[in-house]
Parts: structure tokens; sequence; C-alpha cells
């Protein structure tokens, strides 16, 4: 995780939902130990009372999630986000409560196989529209789709296997932030 802070990534969300709290919780420390240098913002996938926990940043709630109880939970200095498939979970996100949703699945992934199917560029893009918050594009994403999903109205990418597997993970997070910059207008 520090190659990827090491290359630009400001913000890394632990996603164990099958670890126990205690484990979550001790690779959160460790997590957080790698990025608190770089200044990144460090969230958790789960309940809020477990990001509380954990000291995160945040929490990234599942599709369902109740948007408004995290927010009383964690405060309004918690980043608060939502996993949305549909156009209908995009417009019922309740921009009081969270600061962002992902989109997802933009493209296909080997990370989720069978996860889809794919939004696509058009799917995004009618998200973006449709959602009263920021949209975060997830899913497929690399160097050679970053731009396009800004281009589709998405406000930021979320990237995991693309900079995991990466033999480089800072030269692969360094090609991501390039590849959004220049986007075309």
């Amino acid at each position: 995780m520090a190659a990827a802070c090491a290359g630009g990534c400001r913000w890394v969300s632990l996603r164990e939902k099958d670890l126990p709290a205690a484990e979550q919780i001790a690779l959160f420390a460790r997590l957080r130990a790698a990025t608190t240098p770089f200044g990144a913002r460090l969230t958790l996938h789960g309940s809020p009372e477990l990001a509380l926990a954990a000291g995160a940043d945040g929490v990234q709630l599942s599709g369902g999630g109740d948007a408004k109880a995290a927010r009383a939970h964690l405060g309004p200095g918690a980043l608060i986000g939502l996993s949305t498939h549909t156009l209908a979970e995009a417009a019922a996100a309740d921009p009081a409560a969270l600061d962002y949703i992902t989109a997802s699945p933009v493209f296909l992934t080997r990370s989720k196989p069978g996860h889809g199917p794919a939004l696509g560029l058009e799917g995004l893009s009618a998200f973006a529209h449709t959602s009263a918050v920021p949209v975060i594009a997830l899913a497929g994403i690399d160097s050679t789709t970053a731009a396009t999903c800004i281009a589709a109205g998405a406000r930021g990418i979320a990237v995991m296997g693309g900079v995991m597997r990466a033999d480089h993970p800072e030269s692969e997070v360094i090609s991501l932030i390039a590849a959004m910059a220049d986007r075309p207008t």
C-alpha cells in the first residue's frame, strides 16, 4: 500500500468483509501505518461501528445501507459512501448523508468474476446524471479507461485489482493519475 501511496494514491479503502472484526481492525492499523506518511485517507467497507472502532476516516456502506444512521454515528467530518448498482439506488442517494456513491460494475473485472452486467460508459453517465451526490466509477478500470470514466461524469475512480496485481503499484497509480489529467474535455 505504501508503494501505491508513493505513486499518488490519497484514498485507500479496506474491503475484507469476511474477516472477523478484530482481524479487520488489526489489518486496518497496519494500513494506517503505511498510508499516514502520505496523508492518504483510509476508509473501511462495512458497518459504521467497525469504522469507528478502527479509527477510519469513513465508511463504505453496502447497497441498502443506512447512510443517515452512519452519518449520525460517525459525524459530519467522516466520508460516507454507498455501493450502488442500479439507477434507482443512485436516484435515492441522499446528499445530506452521503459524500459519494460508487457505480459498479462499470466494466467487467477479474476481481469479481460473474458480477455484472457491466454498466459501460453510457450506464456510468446515466448514474452521474441521476445521482445528487458525486459518483465514483468502480470495477475494471485501468489507465486506458480512467479518463473516459471521468469524461462520462464520474468524479473519481476506484481501482483494486489493477494496482494490487501490478508489478509496480507506484507506477500503476502514476499512470492512472496521468491518464485522468490528460482526459478529453
